[in-house]
């Protein structure tokens, strides 16, 4: 069969599986448990002797439709889906590592995963923070015992780009796991498997689902980690073929044993988002570029901070790497301008927290979700106090254009 265009494989994903009664989209299962005939079969499930579904915490039809697009938009062998982006990130690390082992991690991280990883910093497991936009920091800090090197796609909120490509080819050659948050830029924008990477995050809430009405996260296995080579995996694990044993744990020691699990609510709704992600994407991408272009020329405005504009330090590397831009960018004010009264001024821009909404959604970025960093920490990762970040939708752009036209005016 021919391949088909991103589009119309992921409209035509729920079909694929012959749902019941010829629905277009896969139907909600709210069931928790799985009711066999034969008892035997149910113990043939629960060993993995056989396929099928035993318990909601673990499996549910409506979740593994949600997986197996995810699976199709990353071009990967599987997918574990959860309740959050967190989540994913979180019970991944927690299954694959061991006290004594070392992760390397871009210093420009989303607020929360500083979080987790000072939390795992606390469980014994040692990690390393690095420019992560040059690979020789990467390899600088690399050592023995070091097991995943952690990335994300654009950063938030100053959007700088990791030198994926550079780290990717590294990680290879050292054979260590090549983990890329793909939240900012989703896999309409960009494909992670083409640098490399061993897993790929996606907080489903943000862009993938679009609508803010619904959380999730998901990690999918590209396929090109040798997980022979990984000494973590449990030997339990070890049945299935090679290229699963690491999304096998993932499911098992992560979703399964930690329980954040996505409901099959949340996941319709996700699946249902993901439809309009390339038009969505798109139309918010060139919505920030416009905005970008006008923040970046205006008086009370110190820097704009977006890859689609030509004096950003990795504008190259993001013309090279992504389809387009992004719909995430940051200013920061001149002197004696309020970040807060600038929002406050604001009419079509929502001041909120999250992400890849169809709404335009500002927030300012030290006072909210960075604060609890401190402000040394803030300042190393070039976050200032009047940084304002904000998430594009897809309004009309005349209508956003006078909005910070109005609203930056003194």
């Amino acid at each position: 069969m021919t391949k088909k265009g991103f589009s119309t494989t992921n409209l035509h994903s729920d079909r694929k599986d012959n749902p019941e009664h010829g629905v277009l989209h896969k139907a909600i299962h709210p069931s928790v448990a799985y009711g066999y005939d034969d008892a035997r079969e149910l113990a043939e499930v629960f060993q993995g002797k056989k396929a099928g579904y035993n318990y909601g915490r673990q499996l549910n039809p409506t979740v593994t439709a949600l997986q197996n697009r995810i699976t199709a938009m990353e071009e990967g062998v599987a997918t574990v889906a959860f309740s959050t982006g967190m989540a994913a990130i979180a019970t991944s690390f927690m299954s694959l590592l061991r006290s004594g082992d070392h992760i390397v991690s871009s210093a420009f991280l989303f607020g929360n995963t500083n979080s987790l990883f000072g939390t795992l910093e606390n469980l014994g497991i040692e990690i390393s923070y690095v420019d992560a936009t040059d690979v020789a920091a990467v390899k600088n800090v690399t050592r023995g015992n070091t097991k995943i090197v952690f990335v994300e796609t654009i950063a938030n909120p100053v959007t700088q780009v990791a030198d994926l490509a550079a780290i990717g080819d590294f990680c290879k050659s050292e054979k260590l796991i090549y983990v890329v948050d793909n939240t900012m830029t989703s896999p309409h924008l960009f494909l992670p498997k083409k640098v490399s990477a061993s897993l790929v995050v996606n907080s489903l809430t943000k862009y993938i689902g679009g609508h803010g009405n619904a959380l999730g996260g998901s990690i999918t296995d590209t396929g090109l980690f040798d997980w022979q080579s990984f000494d973590n995996i449990f030997e339990h694990y070890k049945k299935e073929q090679p290229n699963l044993w690491g999304i096998t744990q993932i499911k098992k020691k992560g979703l399964r044993d930690m329980g954040s699990t996505l409901g099959p609510e949340a996941a319709h709704h996700l699946a249902v988002g993901s439809e309009t992600l390339p038009m969505r994407m798109d139309r918010a991408s060139s919505n920030a570029q416009q905005l970008a272009e006008l923040c970046n020329t205006h008086a009370s405005v110190n820097n704009t901070y977006y890859p689609g504009l030509s004096h950003h330090p990795q504008h190259s590397r993001a013309r090279q790497l992504f389809n387009s831009f992004g719909a995430i960018f940051s200013i920061d004010l001149i002197d004696g301008i309020d970040c807060f009264d600038v929002l406050n001024k604001m009419e079509t821009v929502v001041s909120s927290s999250n992400l890849g909404d169809t709404r335009t959604l500002g927030i300012p970025v030290a006072h909210t979700i960075y604060f609890e960093m401190g402000a040394e920490r803030r300042a190393s990762m070039g976050i200032t106090d009047s940084l304002l970040r904000f998430s594009v939708g897809i309004e009309d752009i005349s209508d956003l254009l006078d909005d910070f036209h109005q609203a930056l005016n003194p």
